[in-house]
């Protein structure tokens, strides 16, 4: 008997079962596509496609002095690539390139069981790299050619066409749903990823602790969103949605930098404050933005000297704080001299051209500087400046060359230019990096910051008014700080009204990702609690959930055997075959009558068919021998009448 039954497990593969795995491996390619290097992605095409197409003109397996060169090469690539096979990116590299190189060798039943549960597992290792709602929508599709493959697995399968494949397989994933839902919400919640890997080392927001001329450009052109915020009261208006992240007091010629901070905060005077709620993307940052100027810090954060917010940890998971902030204020309304210096601290040999202009604006306006700060606002208002996202390259004297050669660039070249030009006057000055402007959500009541919407700006300290926000981006074009960046790059530019219709929807559709962000993603223990107290639940340790989950796991098997007991008691599934051919037929103008029976009924519809006569003819025989010739139909010849009955479409209509 184990000889039969190996035997069996070990005869050869059939084509429509290694095809709808081609199809599976094929679909977790495509999907871990962006996230794999594009000489990866490639290779491993070609080497599934070779493999289909050569196992369809003759079956067997891939010789051993081929295998084993492809695996060796494709680990050395992973690593040389990435330093090492540990962590999401390497080992999701690796895991694909293994299931593609599985198929190399896969030619009986098992091996493709092996390599569909292979597959499912590197398919969820996709949602590693983005959770989205399309994406885990995606990726729940994606498993419907790995469901399809495992019921072609079956013995004594025919094969059909795939969308008869795909059709109840995606029947399947439906049939999982509710139990699905069960076990996210049942499911204790872990304080840490489950897979164990440590976080991306690449943050989203790309804003960091130091800047120079150009870091923004590809931040400017980012349309992911950054932070949403929503207010107790009215929003903002455009030209107060300053969001505070670093402040940058050090200058080296090229580069602005942070400097270590106490935890005292210094002193702000304010009238009226406003209430928000900040939504934050995964940054693995500990930096949290705040609209300038907050009052405090939310738990597991710091309030530093600068007013910046940093939390404990860096931000790996959606983050939701809630601030006060004064949107009018007067901020240190006396300086200390060390902050002073700072505030003033310029390198050596950089910029003369620089320090000549700013120097003759200090002897002309007599230590106003004020006036001052109106100068430089209006050389870069009337001095031929222009708003650009390609600027031209800047050399070792950065701000001379812009100022007084380029004359073009973005946020970074203003505020870095306007602070260099103030520290040389003598006016006490720094750079503040974060986000400015935002999208409106009227139908989710908030505002939505993009990436692209990253902004500099300068702070300078003027005396008896302290520390006040002067943004001379704002000075070249008004548009950046009313409409935002996109508008200020396209502004006197024709903009096709299909471009702007796109991103109108997208912003609109932002209220479901808002949704899913914070009501899946966001889905924490405590959200488990309040959402599970109205049941009674009060108390949901992993002891109470873990019974829960398995009661309710009962219940749902248990009700599905009595469906399927039912359905099966509930009619012949012979009879109810015929039912629906003698339905078809009725519709096509043969219609049974109460004294005719099946043999006399469908030879009769066949004199009325004649182009269906072949059809009918093998319908009839077909259903007197499952009737008549067993006591129990069987179950494949079964299964193929029914098919037959199914895929009978009558092509006349008999008059």
């Amino acid at each position: 008997m184990s000889r039969l039954r190996r035997k069996r497990e070990e005869a050869p593969l059939e084509a429509r079962p290694f095809d709808l795995l081609c199809l599976t491996a094929a679909v977790v390619l495509v999907l871990h596509a962006m996230q794999l290097p594009p000489w990866l992605d490639a290779p491993l095409a070609v080497v599934l496609a070779l493999r289909w197409w050569q196992r369809r003109r003759k079956p067997g397996r891939a010789p051993v002095y081929l295998k084993l060169p492809l695996v060796v090469l494709l680990a050395a690539t992973v690593i040389f690539h990435y330093g090492n096979i540990f962590g999401r990116e390497p080992g999701s590299a690796l895991a694909v390139g293994l299931l593609v190189l599985k198929l190399l060798e896969t030619e009986t039943p098992r091996d493709a069981k092996v390599a569909v549960a292979f597959a499912c597992f590197t398919l969820m290792a996709a949602l590693l790299s983005d959770q989205g709602m399309v994406a885990t929508f995606v990726v729940s599709l994606g498993l419907l050619p790995a469901v399809a493959s495992m019921r072609a697995l079956q013995p004594a399968r025919l094969p059909t066409s795939l969308r008869r494949e795909l059709l109840p397989a995606f029947g399947l994933l439906l049939a999982a749903l509710p139990l699905s839902l069960l076990a996210f919400v049942l499911v204790p919640r872990l304080d840490s990823p489950l897979w164990g890997a440590p976080p991306s080392g690449q943050a989203r927001t790309g804003l960091s602790e130091g800047m120079s001329p150009g870091d923004f450009v590809d931040l400017l052109t980012d349309n992911h969103p950054a932070l949403r915020a929503s207010f107790d009261s009215e929003p903002p208006a455009p030209a107060q949605r300053y969001f505070r992240a670093y402040v940058m007091w050090h200058y080296d010629g090229r580069r602005w930098s942070t400097l270590p901070t106490g935890r005292q905060p210094v002193p702000v005077e304010y009238r009226d404050s406003i209430g928000y709620r900040i939504s934050l993307e995964p940054t693995n940052q500990r930096i949290l933005p705040a609209l300038d100027v907050p009052l405090s810090a939310p738990g597991n954060a710091i309030l530093g000297t600068d007013r910046a917010i940093t939390s404990t940890k860096p931000v790996q998971d959606p983050l939701t704080y809630e601030l006060r902030s004064a949107l009018s204020y007067r901020l240190q309304p006396e300086l200390d001299e060390s902050s002073r210096r700072r505030a003033l601290q310029l390198p050596a040999e950089f910029n003369p051209r620089t320090l000549e202009l700013a120097g003759q604006w200090r002897r002309t306006f007599a230590g106003r500087d004020d006036l001052i700060v109106k100068a430089a606002l209006a050389l870069f208002h009337e001095g031929g400046f222009s708003y650009t996202l390609a600027p031209a390259p800047l050399g070792r004297d950065a701000v001379d060359d812009f100022l007084f050669s380029t004359h073009e660039g973005f946020c970074e070249h203003y505020a870095s230019a306007f602070t260099v030009l103030m520290r040389a006057a003598g006016v006490p000055a720094r750079v503040v990096t974060g986000y400015q402007g935002g999208y409106w959500n009227k139908l989710g009541q908030y505002l939505l910051v993009r990436q692209s919407d990253a902004h500099a700006w300068s702070e300078v300290w003027l005396d008896g008014r302290g520390w006040i926000r002067v943004d001379p981006t704002a000075a070249v074009r008004p548009e950046r700080v009313s409409l935002g960046a996109a508008a200020a790059a396209a502004a006197g530019q024709s903009e096709w009204q299909g471009i702007a219709w796109l991103r109108e929807m997208r912003n609109r559709w932002d209220v479901v990702n808002r949704w899913w962000n914070e009501g899946v993603i966001g889905f924490d223990a405590l959200r488990q609690r309040g959402l599970l107290t109205p049941f009674g639940v009060r108390n949901t340790d992993t002891t109470t959930l873990s019974v829960l989950l398995a009661a309710s796991s009962v219940a749902f098997a248990v009700i599905g055997l009595i469906w399927a007991l039912w359905r099966r008691r509930d009619e012949d599934p012979l009879r109810a075959a015929l039912r629906t051919l003698e339905r078809r037929l009725a519709k096509a103008g043969v219609a049974r009558r109460s004294s005719e029976g099946p043999q006399h009924y469908l030879q009769r519809a066949a004199r009325a068919l004649p182009g269906q006569r072949e059809q009918l003819d093998q319908l009839m025989r077909s259903y007197l021998d499952l009737r008549y010739a067993h006591q129990t139909p069987p179950p494949e010849p079964l299964r193929r009448f029914r098919r037959a009955v199914r895929d009978f479409r009558p092509r006349h209509v008999v008059k």
